[in-house]
């Protein structure tokens, strides 16, 4: 048994951007990209597409969709992985507003939805 002395561990709570609390510059463009790409892997992956059939379908090559399944956020920027995700049949839409209030500084955000089923119309006969 532990005493008590043991059982506290010390922790810094997160910010919700782990490069930002890792001090790296760009925080939020590398946390943005780090989610689009994220998106972009799990719609390849739930499509079971090979890795050679993604870049045939993003107009890339086999390499450069292992860069992405691998994570490497440095040799995309954020406009070509919005490409990618057109090619995905995704709709990329960049919304600017005022930054929330007490919020500092402003930030980038990446937010994704899941279409809603429509109900179908009734018809007139």
């Amino acid at each position: 048994m532990t005493d008590e002395s043991e059982a506290h561990v010390d922790y810094t709570p997160g910010s919700g951007n782990v490069f930002a609390d890792l001090d790296l510059p760009d925080a939020d463009e590398l946390l943005a990209k780090s989610e689009l790409v994220h998106h972009i892997v799990s719609l390849i992956r739930r499509r079971k597409l090979t890795q050679k059939d993604a870049a045939v379908l993003l107009d890339t090559t086999q390499p450069t969709v292992s860069d992405l399944v691998r994570r490497r956020l440095d040799r995309f920027s954020l406009e070509r992985l919005f490409v990618f995700l057109n090619r995905l049949d995704r709709e990329v839409q960049i919304v600017i507003r005022p930054k929330r209030e007490g919020a500092h500084p402003a930030a980038i955000t990446v937010r994704t939805e899941t279409r809603r089923a429509s109900t179908p119309k009734a018809t007139a006969a």
